[in-house]
């Protein structure tokens, strides 16, 4: 099988091209390097079955490929936020082109969407028959609607045209290959209390997550990726227990042994009061469920960022 990885190179997109590069597939990688890095694919960045283009999704991009699993997009808010035009072109012109592509070779599609698409949630734990609570408007909306479109459009190009397009709705992940620096939560405080900084709490800390360490959302995306079952809905991916951010940040001043302080500063619009996903339908489908709970995970991802910082 011949896989093509838009955003190979960032958090989870370098994890996949790894996986499967080492189990033996030939990948082929896209990255406009806007966010990510060739450092998280030196692991593979000279096999044999690895190849690495530069290229922007929002451009056509013509090869032959038997699966293609579109990760390119930013999902941290930083990152996603400072070119609020680019990252929606991206998510709505990516997937468009990637369908094409999909279409003409009769390729899988596996689209990397998002928890976000449930917006500010009113219901919990969040099930995929959910269909959310979005400000089309805020500052926030070009990363949400962005997904939101891309979904509608896999599906319609499933219906329309007979693309076998699957798609995962991914919870907040973590793990080694998260960048420094990228505003997300699970980073933000384990460099902060690595460099014996302030950490850092937006709004009071009441607000929670559920925290997926990265090998077990792999595990879970090549389920959906190989799975041979007909998957004509969106499925959430995510560990189920859930954190209040002040617990997160406790928990790393417990496990990195820092004398950092927590400071609160105010909450940005339209951030999420609470996360939680129901998973029962990938129990059911694909007999996944995550093993790496958070004291372990945080652990792991603070021995990646200690060689770091």
């Amino acid at each position: 099988m011949k896989v093509l990885i838009t955003g190979a190179a960032g958090f989870l997109g370098s994890h996949l091209s790894a996986n499967l590069v080492e189990q033996g597939y030939q990948v082929i990688g896209l990255d406009d390097f806007s966010t990510g890095s060739m450092e998280n694919l030196s692991r593979i960045k000279n096999h044999i079955n690895f190849q690495i283009i530069e290229h922007d999704v929002r451009q056509p991009f013509e090869i032959q490929a038997d699966a293609i699993l579109n990760f390119a997009c930013p999902a941290s808010p930083i990152h996603y936020q400072s070119d609020p035009v680019k990252t929606i072109e991206t998510n709505f012109l990516g997937i468009i082109n990637m369908l094409h592509l999909a279409k003409k070779n009769g390729a899988i599609l596996l689209q990397a969407s998002t928890s976000e698409i449930y917006g500010d949630p009113t219901i919990s734990p969040q099930n995929e028959s959910y269909w959310g609570n979005v400000n089309p408007i805020g500052i926030r909306s070009c990363y949400d609607e962005g997904k939101r479109a891309a979904e509608t459009l896999c599906f319609d190009y499933r219906r329309q045209y007979g693309v076998d397009t699957r798609v995962i709705r991914i919870f907040n992940t973590y793990g080694p290959n998260m960048a420094i620096g990228d505003g997300r939560v699970v980073s933000n405080f384990i460099v902060q209390a690595l460099q014996g900084k302030d950490i850092t709490i937006y709004g009071d800390g009441s607000q929670t997550r559920s925290f997926c360490f990265v090998s077990d959302l792999i595990d879970g995306i090549l389920k959906v990726l190989f799975s041979e079952k007909i998957i004509d809905f969106p499925i959430n991916l995510g560990n189920p227990n859930e954190f209040s951010v002040l617990e997160l940040a406790n928990t790393v001043l417990e496990i990195t042994k820092s004398n950092s302080k927590i400071i609160f500063k105010e909450l940005p619009g339209d951030d999420p009061k609470q996360r939680k996903p129901d998973i029962s339908l990938a129990a059911k489908v694909l007999n996944w469920s995550p093993n790496i709970q958070l004291t372990e995970g945080v652990t792991k991802t603070t021995n990646y960022f200690t060689n770091i910082v």
